[in-house]
């Protein structure tokens, strides 16, 4: 039996869809929308490069390394009676990318939103840590990272992840948005080789990032 083109690009959604939300250890059910498929490879490098696939795995990429920073917020914090929750760090997180979504003319409640989740996610690695290394204390880390240069790079981060989300608006918007998304986030978890906890999270950062864009 031959396959439509609508019916592949199904199957290939839905496969990428699998392979990101099953690693995830079934925390979190793939999406339903419309079924769209990645570019193709012969399709000019320029397309590519601002097709909505790939403003979208910029932002699954991005979100990815920041959650990476989660391990070493957890070993900062691993022993000293630190809280995970801080909410007063998070609110200067959430102010300041407001801010710089305003000038660049971004969608600041959009941007806020997709924030809140980002750090909601990078909570979820440091517990899942805090947990492994109380059940194991061989697994701990023999060192403490300054929190203080960790922080400043996940300012970093954060700076290059507001520009994202500002350059993805037609992409977060579109009725593929969330195949696509399951595709670009089942391509960084196959290149970072995400384990189960931080795939569940990297799940978790991109909760808010289809939908209505600004």
């Amino acid at each position: 039996m031959q396959l439509t083109l609508s019916t592949r690009r199904a199957l290939i959604a839905g496969a990428a869809a699998a392979l990101l939300f099953t690693g995830a250890g079934g925390a979190v059910a793939a999406p339903a929308a419309p079924a769209a498929a990645a570019p193709s490879p012969a399709a000019p490098a320029a397309a590519r490069a601002h097709s909505p696939y790939a403003a979208l795995r910029t932002l699954a990429a991005l979100s990815a390394e920041r959650l990476a920073t989660g391990d070493l917020v957890a070993a900062a914090k691993w022993g000293t009676g630190s809280p995970i929750d801080d909410p007063a760090r998070e609110q200067q997180v959430l102010d300041a990318v407001a801010e710089q979504a305003r000038q660049l003319g971004a969608d600041p409640a959009a941007t806020v939103r997709i924030f809140r989740d980002q750090i909601e996610a990078n909570k979820i690695v440091q517990r899942g840590l805090h947990r492994r290394w109380d059940a194991d204390p061989s697994q701990a880390p023999a060192e403490r990272p300054d929190l203080g240069e960790v922080r400043k790079e996940i300012n970093r981060i954060n700076t290059e992840l507001v520009r994202a989300i500002a350059t993805s608006a037609p992409a977060r918007s579109t009725p593929s948005c969330r195949p696509l998304l399951a595709l670009a986030g089942a391509g960084v978890r196959h290149a970072r080789h995400l384990d189960p906890l931080h795939t569940v999270a990297l799940v978790r950062s991109l909760s808010s990032v289809c939908g209505e864009a600004g």
